[in-house]
């Protein structure tokens, strides 16, 4: 069973970064494709950025494009998501997800895509 642990939310400033991490635990890490989907209070999930199985391919939605990064690392089980220039419009639960699948187009990511890790909140201030 694949357990998801997310880390690295927090309150920021408008203009501020974070970084999410994501360890994957109870199966092989790179035998999964990975994202990030994010919801925010009244809305629905919404996916924010994939990476492939190696890292060498990453999908970004375009409201992220130029200011998050998502990167893995599978020595360490890990995924992340490097975000700067943040904006009030960012504030939202972030969630990490493991799938089957990589996608080279944000759009054909569905909402239910794979295994879930229980969230973290990032709130960014104006």
């Amino acid at each position: 069973q694949v357990q998801l642990i997310e880390s690295g939310g927090g309150v920021v400033q408008a203009g501020g970064s974070l970084r999410l991490s994501c360890t994957l635990s109870g199966r092989s890490f790179s035998n999964y494709a990975m994202a990030w989907y994010r919801q925010a209070l009244g809305q629905e999930r919404e996916f924010v950025a994939g990476v492939g199985f190696t890292g060498r391919a990453t999908t970004l939605a375009d409201p992220v494009k130029g200011r998050f990064t998502i990167s893995r690392d599978n020595r360490k089980n890990t995924v992340y998501l490097q975000m700067n220039s943040l904006k009030p419009e960012d504030t939202a639960v972030y969630y990490c997800a493991a799938g089957n699948s990589f996608y080279t187009s944000s759009t054909d990511y569905p909402p239910d895509y794979g295994s879930w890790g229980q969230g973290t909140q990032v709130t960014v201030s104006s």
